[in-house]
């Protein structure tokens, strides 16, 4: 079993076929995102403005659609491009805010300044604010990408976020990814989309670029459905150490093992890996051999060898098979030993795939 200090997170990663039904995940290190420069889209539309109508705003604009952003007075609608009001007269209401939207997504937003009589809303005075979003751009720094854009409301905050990602990258600003499953490569069409505190939206797109290393796929664990894996209890090291079921962890040197071919056909060999190197002992059930083994038949470390005793072979429901026993590896419960069984647990806890980098 781990020491707690050291668990981490699992990776969640996409997984591609091993030999005889063995699975595997693969993974990347050293990810660094690269943004090319941002192609900013155009308003669409024209024409945007407000203006007083019979106890009624009349807003104006040719291509888009209108919305209210925000909170609004109760009691004020809005229809079409007709913006009511029913209701008792209100000191000194707040302005309302319309987004006027273009056929795009892009958006340009009217900050309202309004007065609330009986069922009656004009504007207060002839003047309102058009907001809209310019300059939408992004950076390289540290391995990920940033945006910025400026409004020209100087007030208002701006957020990002980005579609039509590769998996494994997170939106935002900036751009990042993690757990290192984003596959190297260059995506075009990405795209980042700029929001404004009122409303304003300005789109754009950009290639993005993937740069990343493959984790080698033989170094990870065994792990179930429920990210529970092999794991040497307690981060022992030697022959005798017992393999029990722990969380599945890449900072969790217990749950690091080496997958190699074994010996016999279609088996695998595990090799205890803690600091990413072979330990030269490897997961064995030693069917009752050895007199430290508090369990018959449960599994623990062995010096690594050819015999049968420490080989696997993955069955089609993704079980294993140990090779001398003939037994399947079954879990019981976490922190304790794996031990064989005569058939899988019925809850599903003995299918495991392998998890590159648990």
């Amino acid at each position: 079993m781990a020491c707690p200090a050291l668990l981490g997170s699992a990776l969640v990663v996409g997984a591609v076929a091993l030999p005889a039904s063995a699975q595997t995940y693969q993974t990347y290190q050293d990810t660094a995102l690269i943004g090319g420069s941002v192609s900013d889209a155009t308003f669409a539309g024209s024409g945007v403005g407000a203006a007083d109508g019979n106890g009624v705003i009349q807003l104006t604009g040719r291509g888009v659609t209108w919305s209210l952003h925000g909170t609004v007075p109760a009691g004020v609608t809005l229809s079409g491009n007709t913006i009511s009001y029913s209701g008792p007269a209100v000191a000194s209401p707040l302005p309302i805010v319309a987004d006027a939207t273009d056929k795009n997504g892009n958006a340009e937003a009217l900050e309202i300044p309004i007065s609330l009589l009986p069922d009656y809303i004009l504007l207060q005075g002839a003047a309102y604010t058009l907001v809209s979003l310019s300059g939408l751009s992004d950076s390289n720094v540290s391995g990920n990408v940033a945006f910025s854009a400026t409004s020209s409301e100087s007030g208002d905050g701006i957020t990002f976020a980005e579609s039509n990602l590769p998996t494994g990258l997170s939106s935002g600003s900036p751009l990042s990814f993690s757990g290192g499953t984003a596959a190297p490569g260059t995506y075009s069409g990405v795209v980042v989309t700029a929001t404004d505190a009122d409303g304003a939206v300005l789109k754009g797109t950009f290639t993005l670029t993937v740069d990343a290393n493959a984790v080698n796929a033989s170094y990870g664990d065994e792990v179930n459905r429920f990210g529970n894996g092999f794991d040497a209890f307690r981060q022992h090291q030697y022959p005798g150490a017992i393999i029990a079921g722990w969380t599945a962890a890449s900072a969790d040197p217990a749950t690091h093992f080496i997958l190699s071919n074994g010996t016999h056909s279609g088996a695998f060999q595990f090799e205890y890996a803690p600091q990413g190197s072979a330990s030269g002992l490897c997961v064995s059930d030693p069917g009752g051999g050895w007199s430290s083994d508090p369990m018959p038949d449960g599994l623990i470390l062995a010096s690594c060898n050819t015999g049968p005793w420490q080989q696997f072979i993955p069955q089609s429901n993704g079980t294993l098979k140990n090779v001398a026993t003939g037994l399947y590896v079954n879990p019981n419960g976490t922190g304790k030993q794996l031990g064989g069984g005569t058939s899988p647990t019925p809850w599903g806890g003995s299918s495991y795939t392998w998890q590159v980098g648990a």
